[in-house]
């Protein structure tokens, strides 16, 4: 066989195997994407906790295309959503995933990664991503399979394959991402992406939007990123971890630090009083109650965080 005719039986035999690669993925149907920017692809999550009927679809992911390939951006809470967000990837470009971002631990974010391992593409994260996965995988898989059942089948942690200490960049052909790892804030392995051609700004789950903030990290660490974050121009476009895309960048970021000032204001005052953890669990930021969606279930786990680490603080 001469080169050319190798080369053509080459190119029909990846055309072939890419064919049945995106028949496989268009199995699942695919999520409901929406470009907010060129070629930046976005899904809302829902607004509610994760349960069968929704298959943990509840956080916003999506994906970046360039001229070569394309950054998915957050997997989803289950293998089955990961699976529908890859058919979206399909519908959109042939092109290969060539890196999964994840922007944090929490389940939500992360559990559709297995749907992307047959794509080779390099998972990163945060310098200390691996670390929590470790930790807290086991745990969160457990409860995945308790709260969802038979929906969350085969969702398992995939952990990255290079990590991002400070700042990276990430070439997707004629696009560049900047990913910055944060200190401690909502959990303590943020990573956010900007991407320069759109001006866009992924700050996942360091801001949330309309659902109220959830603290895993520390809510000091936080209140520090919201302020450099406000100190900046307004981006083109934000992504946050929950709720509407776009929303109005100040009001949005002060809308989630009157919430966290809130709480710290008054669990400081509670301790300065002497009350018990749980009088201040039953007290504390209460005002915020009408501001928030899904409240009642995170509001007191997050006024325990602040406690904690508040009642020793210099």
């Amino acid at each position: 066989m001469n080169r050319r005719a190798t080369v053509a039986v080459g190119l029909v035999a990846w055309c072939v195997g890419w064919a049945c690669a995106a028949q496989s993925a268009i199995g699942e149907e695919p999520l409901v994407v929406r470009e907010i920017a060129r070629g930046i692809y976005v899904h809302a999550g829902l607004q509610e906790e994760a349960s069968p009927s929704n298959r943990g679809d509840i956080a916003n992911v999506g994906f970046v295309v360039g001229a070569t390939c394309v950054a998915v951006i957050d997997t989803g809470g289950t293998l089955a959503v990961g699976r529908a967000l890859r058919a979206a990837v399909r519908r959109v470009s042939a092109l290969p995933v060539c890196f999964v971002v994840n922007t944090h631990v929490h389940p939500d974010h992360v559990f559709g990664n297995a749907a992307f391992i047959d794509e080779r593409p390099e998972f990163v994260g945060h310098a200390r991503l691996a670390a929590a996965m470790a930790a807290r995988g086991e745990n969160y898989e457990r409860a995945l399979l308790r709260d969802l059942g038979d929906v969350a089948s085969g969702s398992t942690m995939v952990s990255p394959t290079s990590d991002v200490e400070q700042t990276r960049t990430i070439d997707l052909g004629g696009r560049v991402l900047q990913l910055r790892a944060w200190p401690s804030a909502h959990t303590d392995d943020d990573l956010t992406v900007f991407d320069e051609a759109t001006g866009t700004w992924w700050l996942s789950d360091l801001l949330f939007v309309e659902r109220v903030p959830v603290v895993d990290g520390s809510v000091r660490g936080w209140l520090k990123a919201l302020a450099e974050l406000r100190s900046w121009p307004a981006p083109a476009h934000v992504v946050p971890g929950h709720g509407p895309v776009d929303s109005p960048w100040a009001k949005s970021l002060d809308d989630e630090r009157r919430y966290l000032e809130t709480v710290v204001r008054e669990v400081r005052a509670a301790i300065k009083a002497g009350r018990s953890m749980q009088q201040t669990v039953d007290t504390a930021g209460q005002s915020e109650q009408p501001r928030w969606l899904l409240f009642d279930r995170y509001h007191r786990r997050n006024v325990t965080a602040a406690f904690a680490e508040l009642e020793w603080e210099d």
